[in-house]
């Protein structure tokens, strides 16, 4: 008797895992897919097409009111199921497309920074201090392991990026003691309950003793055992991003500061803090991992330079009056 056929979502889940997508990424599409099913009354999205493809993304923009990157996401989670699941080319598709604003990022002043820094502690100020000092994404920053961290040569290997751009960048040297003194502790705790971490599954079948390897072990572990949504292991994760999320806002709170700062400012800080004191625009696109350097380029846009390094005539002083005498 032949296996019954993968549910829809299910052959979904199996696709993106076959490339090896993120369990974001996998969640994400999964509420597309059902978001667009269920605006087309539980018809199968087999029976559907292009047309109804663009009257769903049309409706997120128009009804909805989404932001452009939340439509792209959408349109890039039916994108996949047409491609690689029901194997369907959709042609050109011609939505109505959400209104793209040019927004700039919130930057802090280098002070702010060490306002913002000097008020936390533990954990959260060596995770935070590490967002600032190396331009890493706050879950770049999470997934690191004891491997990735060269201290002889004061670098950080940055291995599960976002679009998997594998990317070294400087390991600041004011974090080093800090950041010892916080493996010795991490590597105490590991050598009393010897903590098996999750690995990859190509990994740990390639590797057998890579999740009770000290090597492998997280730097910001959880703070107890969980199981893997995609393979059932129980393991060890790395820190829930709001463990550090919170301490950050409530600090920015508590200095009672009149502008956005979260995790991601600070990583917008770097940046532009690395275009005032002179470094090319190139090598900044390497360090945070930016696939082409026009994303870089909106830094150069929020430079302490004024509009464009003009000086508004208010601020030229007023004019010296004439000489007496002089007509």
């Amino acid at each position: 008797m032949a296996a019954p056929k993968p549910r829809l979502l299910d052959q979904v889940r199996a696709a993106i895992r076959v490339r090896h997508l993120a369990l974001r990424t996998e969640k994400v599409y999964v509420a597309w897919i059902r978001q667009f099913i269920r605006f087309h009354g539980l018809r199968h999205p087999a029976e559907l097409g292009a047309a109804e493809v663009e009257s769903f993304l049309s409706h997120l923009a128009v009804e909805r009111t989404v932001s452009p990157s939340t439509q792209n996401q959408a349109f890039a989670a039916l994108l996949f199921l047409y491609r690689n699941v029901l194997l369907q080319d959709l042609g050109n598709i011609d939505a109505r497309r959400a209104r793209r604003k040019l927004t700039l990022p919130t930057v802090m002043s280098e002070a702010e920074v060490h306002r913002l820094l000097d008020r936390l502690d533990g954990t959260p100020r060596l995770v935070a201090s590490l967002l600032y000092g190396t331009g890493l994404r706050l879950i770049e920053a999470l997934r690191l392991r004891r491997q990735d961290l060269d201290f002889e040569r004061k670098l950080l290997y940055v291995r599960e990026p976002k679009g998997q751009r594998w990317r070294v960048t400087m390991l600041p040297e004011s974090l080093i003691e800090s950041l010892n003194r916080h493996l010795r502790h991490r590597y105490n705790a590991f050598r009393a309950d010897s903590t098996v971490v999750h690995v990859p599954n190509a990994l740990a079948r390639k590797y057998p003793s890579a999740p009770t390897s000290w090597q492998w072990q997280w730097v910001f572990p959880a703070s107890k055992d969980s199981v893997d949504p995609r393979s059932g292991i129980i393991a060890r994760f790395h820190l829930h991003p709001t463990a550090i999320q919170r301490p950050v806002r409530e600090a920015a709170r508590l200095l009672g500061f009149p502008k956005k700062a979260t995790c991601h400012t600070l990583r917008h800080s770097f940046a532009t803090h690395l275009l005032q004191h002179g470094h090319d625009i190139r090598t900044v696109q390497e360090l945070l991992g930016h696939r082409s350097v026009k994303t870089t380029m909106i830094y150069t846009h929020v430079l302490d330079l004024g509009a464009r390094g003009v000086r508004s005539p208010l601020d030229w002083g007023k004019p010296r009056p004439p000489p007496e005498g002089v007509p």
